[in-house]
């Protein structure tokens, strides 16, 4: 079988960027806080996009100047932002910890990654792109190793990501994956789940304020029941249109799970988009599980720039985030120092002194069968070389490595 494996460097809308393709999925790296413009799929002579490219992002490659853009994005995150990428040492807004400032998200999100290397290995049927960073502030001496893979015959791609310490003190932070889709796979029908079953809304006191519709702080068993500012619940795992409100809840990932998931089923495509990574439960010596599925519902609310083509404008960013996460909300490092624990679940990852720590994650666009369009998909399980997505009913076994052995095998990390 012609595996159709490639890994180059390419210009994408205006960047200097990487390419990641098996024939099947295409991804798009751009080194610039390591966003994924692209992630899409063969469908015929055509080519589906799942991952969220604002109409507002900067396309000529020109670098972020605070005196020339700060006015109209405001940050250099909201500059560059698009589809999925890490977040590190922070997870949330800019804040000063332990005498280091922190931007937005963390360096990884903002500052540009070296292109390590890219390569095509045929006889494992595998092409990879190896990133890294280093901490611009030596009173935190982080480093982050980044591999990112494609394998023949898998819809989906894979990110391995090392976290090094050469310091003589442990350091607690933040880790997530910022995944965002938006149209054309988004729209109004879409259906969310998650492998949380705990939730809350994100508290009072932060950006959610003044665009959220659900109780501030409230807390809920289940995205169908999510209760409402002016009373009453909502359904969050029914993606609705622009309706005005952009708000933030957290679920708690239960520790005896093997397999942390996110999934959001567009049923007039019989498409999943789906994130996956390992759980608490068994976990690998000095690899990270990530705790907390967010959502991020941007459905408008937001009348300001660059939401708003002006201030005080119609929002027109239609989104939303699948975000998998140790981090308390998306209230960044100063907030989870304070509150180390949320829902049960630590927001923390501390990486030791001269060691380091490793985050297995997987992201795919899956075809389904009819009676999973009609059921949904209410879990996700790993098995060796494959994951199975099941219904209430219905399964479907799929050729993609949820118990990341391969990717385990072939990262390098």
């Amino acid at each position: 079988m012609e595996k159709n494996l490639e890994a180059k460097k390419i210009r994408h809308l205006g960047r200097s960027s990487v390419l990641l393709s098996n024939g099947a999925v295409r991804l798009v790296v751009d080194p610039v806080g390591g966003m994924t413009p692209e992630f899409s799929i063969g469908r015929g002579s055509e080519r589906l996009g799942a991952h969220w490219l604002p109409e507002f992002r900067e396309e000529t490659g020109a670098p972020y100047s605070e005196k020339t853009h700060g006015a109209f994005w405001k940050a250099k995150l909201l500059y560059n932002i698009a589809g999925d990428f890490l977040c590190s040492p922070n997870f949330g807004p800019d804040c000063v910890v332990d005498g280091v400032s922190h931007p937005a998200h963390g360096w990884t999100a903002e500052d540009e990654w070296t292109v390590e290397g890219l390569s095509v290995d045929e006889g494992r049927g595998s092409a990879t792109a190896r990133f890294s960073m280093k901490s611009p502030d030596a009173s935190m001496p982080l480093r982050w190793d980044r591999n990112d893979q494609v394998f023949a015959g898998q819809s989906a791609y894979f990110s391995s990501v090392r976290i090094s310490n050469s310091g003589n003190k442990p350091l607690s932070i933040n880790v997530a994956r910022h995944n965002t889709i938006g149209t054309p796979f988004l729209e109004a029908g879409c259906r969310i789940s998650l492998s949380a079953d705990r939730f809350i809304a994100a508290p009072a006191g932060t950006e959610f304020d003044a665009t959220g519709r659900l109780v501030q702080g409230g807390e809920f068993s289940s995205l169908a029941s999510a209760p409402l500012r002016s009373g009453g619940t909502a359904d969050l795992s029914l993606v609705p249109g622009m309706i005005g409100s952009t708000d933030l809840i957290t679920g708690a990932i239960p520790r005896k799970a093997g397999l942390g998931w996110s999934c959001v089923v567009n049923p007039k495509r019989g498409l999943a988009y789906l994130c996956f990574f390992p759980g608490a439960a068994n976990l690998p010596e000095g690899e990270i599980a990530l705790g907390f599925n967010d959502l991020w519902l941007q459905y408008g609310g937001r009348r300001f720039t660059p939401w708003a083509k002006t201030e005080g404008g119609e929002d027109r960013t239609y989104c939303l985030g699948t975000e998998n996460a140790v981090g308390a909300f998306a209230n960044g490092l100063e907030w989870s120092r304070a509150n180390p624990v949320l829902l049960g679940n630590p927001t923390l990852v501390e990486i030791p002194a001269g060691g380091h720590r490793t985050l297995r994650y997987g992201v795919a666009i899956v075809e389904l069968g009819a009676d999973l369009v009609r059921e949904g998909v209410a879990a996700v399980e790993a098995e060796e070389g494959a994951m199975i997505l099941k219904g209430a009913k219905a399964f479907q076994r799929v050729s993609i490595g949820a118990d990341f052995a391969l990717a385990r095998h072939l990262a390098g990390l």
